[in-house]
C-alpha cells in the first residue's frame, strides 16, 4: 500500500493538481451554503480527503461502471473520477442541497459520464434500473460494515465488487461477515494502511459479489440501520 499511497500523493500534487485545485476552490466556495464538510484547511483536504479516496482507484477495473451510496461533497467519486475518466459514475445522495453541488461540480470540472439521483439507496436498489447493475459499489463514511453491505451490494452485479473505504478499526468489517454472505458476497481484502504525517490509519474492504442478492434486501424503513444483518 505504500507505495500507492506514493504514487497517488505524486500524482494529486502533480499532473492532476490543476484539477484537484479546482475542486478545492468549489468546496470552499459552496461550503458554507451547502453545509459540505467541516474539513476545509488546504492540507487537511489534500490527505483526509484527495489522497483518501484516492487510494482505491488501482482496485477500479478499465471503463467499469461505479454506484456510490451517501456521496456527500463526492467523496470517493470526483477525486477518482479526476484520475480516472474511463470510469463511469452514478451518485446517489440523498440531500438536495448535496445533489446542487454535486452537479456544480460535474459542470465546473467538465466531467462527463457522471450520473446524480437524489435517492435513497434502499429505494433506488428496489427499482430495474439499478439493481446488480454495477461493476462496482462504494462508499465512504456512510455506516458501519453491516449496514452498509446491505445498502451497496443489491447494486452490484455478480462478478463485481464492494468497495468500502473505512477507519482503521477492523472489527466492524470481521463482524459483518453472516451480512456479506445474507446478501450473496464474500469478504475478499482488507488492506489497512497509513496516511501519511499523521493523517490516521485507514482500511479499504473490498467484497466480491457471488449470489444474486435476495429480493428482500435492502430491507428499508431503517431496519438497515435499526436491526443490522
Amino acid at each position: 500500500m505504500t507505495e500507492i499511497i506514493e504514487k497517488q500523493r505524486n500524482l494529486i500534487g502533480g499532473e492532476y493538481k490543476e484539477r484537484f485545485d479546482a475542486y478545492a476552490a468549489l468546496l470552499r466556495e459552496y461550503n458554507e451554503k451547502y453545509n459540505l464538510t467541516t474539513i476545509l484547511e488546504e492540507k487537511d483536504v489534500f490527505y483526509k480527503h484527495f489522497l483518501d479516496s484516492a487510494i482505491g482507484e488501482p482496485f477500479f477495473t478499465q471503463n467499469a461502471s461505479v454506484l456510490e451510496v451517501g456521496s456527500g461533497a463526492g467523496f470517493p467519486s470526483i477525486p477518482l473520477k479526476l484520475l480516472r475518466p474511463d470510469l463511469s459514475f452514478t451518485l446517489l445522495e440523498s440531500v438536495g442541497k448535496k445533489c446542487e453541488f454535486l452537479r456544480v461540480v460535474v459542470d465546473k470540472l467538465g466531467l462527463n459520464k457522471v450520473n446524480i439521483y437524489q435517492m435513497r439507496a434502499e429505494e433506488a436498489a428496489r427499482e430495474e434500473t439499478f439493481r446488480e447493475k454495477f461493476d462496482f459499489a462504494t462508499a465512504r463514511a456512510v455506516a458501519r460494515m453491516n449496514t452498509l453491505s446491505e445498502y451497496c451490494l443489491p447494486f452490484v452485479k455478480v462478478g463485481g465488487k464492494f468497495i468500502a473505504y473505512k477507519s482503521g478499526e477492523e472489527s466492524e468489517i470481521n463482524e459483518a461477515k453472516s451480512a456479506y454472505k445474507t446478501l450473496g458476497g464474500r469478504l475478499l481484502k482488507v488492506l489497512r494502511y497509513e496516511l501519511p504525517e499523521g493523517y490516521g490509519g485507514r482500511t479499504l474492504a473490498i467484497v466480491e459479489k457471488v449470489e444474486k442478492t435476495p429480493n428482500k434486501y435492502p430491507r428499508g424503513q431503517g431496519k438497515e440501520r435499526k436491526s443490522p444483518l
